[in-house]
């Protein structure tokens, strides 16, 4: 499928018929994504870990597009308990839309309250888990969508299975860049199995390219120091984009008609650092089978979230 060399906000198709989950929603990338989506008509659930934060950009979003159907619902994809409790309460008759943006990025080691490392627990397997709780309403969907946030750093790093729960060694630049291809991994299975399944259920991974957030100096991020801060903001200010334009790639995997499932959208720039977003089909992880469906399960077994879905042949 060609892409146009320009695409903006306002090509977004209406979504009034659409019930959308947007993971992260209170700021970056997470908060334009749902912002323009509630603008185009959807309803959205801002799914926040701060209460008070997640509170704040449902005020702001409001204040931005007053007709907006909005809800805000609590879920920290660092606790599989609260990814649980938030599925189990999901009372909608369907979701359309489900799109695995919140993530941390580059942080000091930590465990999750489940004893993953945090990077592996809240990129990959909170989002898995809440994937497969939230399934039975995906499916409930006419032409349901899941998107996945991935990174251009997954390509800088040697996938190494065995360390994903840095269970050997962990660099958190190094180990960032494995979850996100994990992310991947997930988000092209997924489409694998949905197919099998025979599912209308379209799968898709994203790239936001550069983009100006809070995930380097925000979070575990912000005790970094004062020079590490300060690199950072600089650095954002020089050579990163708004979110505006980091949220265009999940916004045009989650909007175009006829996209199809297990689409790769990223910025059409070298690198696929800033541009316009186009489908990239040039991608080892897009095609290994092998190593996706161990990662697959894998995060079945240390999530205890199985899906309902066939293997693929």
């Amino acid at each position: 499928m060609g892409t146009p060399r320009s695409w903006s906000l306002t090509d977004i198709p209406d979504q009034s018929d659409k019930i959308v989950v947007v993971t992260g929603a209170n700021s970056g990338i997470g908060y334009v994504t749902a912002r323009e989506l509630s603008r185009r008509g959807a309803h959205v659930v801002l799914a926040c870990r701060d209460p008070e934060r997640g509170k704040n950009a449902l005020d702001r979003m409001r204040a931005e597009v007053p007709d907006a159907r909005l809800e805000l619902r609590q879920v920290d994809l660092a606790s599989l308990a609260s990814v649980r409790e938030f599925a189990a309460g999901w009372d909608h008759d369907r979701l359309d839309l489900l799109i695995n943006n919140a993530g941390i990025a580059a942080v000091p080691f930590a465990r999750t309250a489940d004893g993953f490392e945090s990077q592996f627990g809240v990129n990959h397997l909170g989002p898995f888990a809440l994937t497969g709780l939230l399934l039975p309403h995906l499916r409930a969907a006419p032409a349901a969508r899941v998107i996945s946030v991935s990174s251009m750093a997954h390509r800088l790093v040697r996938f190494d299975l065995d360390n994903l729960n840095a269970e050997r060694s962990y660099r958190a630049a190094f180990h960032y860049g494995r979850t996100k291809r994990a992310v991947l991994y997930f988000a092209m299975e997924l489409q694998r199995r949905a197919e099998a399944a025979g599912l209308k259920l379209r799968s898709m991974g994203v790239e936001p390219g550069f983009t100006r957030t809070n995930v380097m100096t925000g979070g575990a991020n912000a005790a970094r120091g004062k020079l590490y801060l300060a690199t950072m903001r600089l650095a954002e200010r020089i050579a990163f984009r708004p979110p505006e334009e980091g949220a265009k790639t999940s916004l045009y995997a989650a909007t175009v008609p006829g996209l199809p499932g297990g689409s790769y959208i990223v910025p059409d720039w070298p690198l696929q650092m800033r541009g316009e977003p186009t489908r990239r089909t040039r991608e080892p992880a897009l095609y290994d089978a092998v190593t996706a469906g161990r990662v697959w399960e894998l995060s079945e077994r240390l999530t205890g979230v199985t899906y309902d879905l066939p293997k693929p042949a």
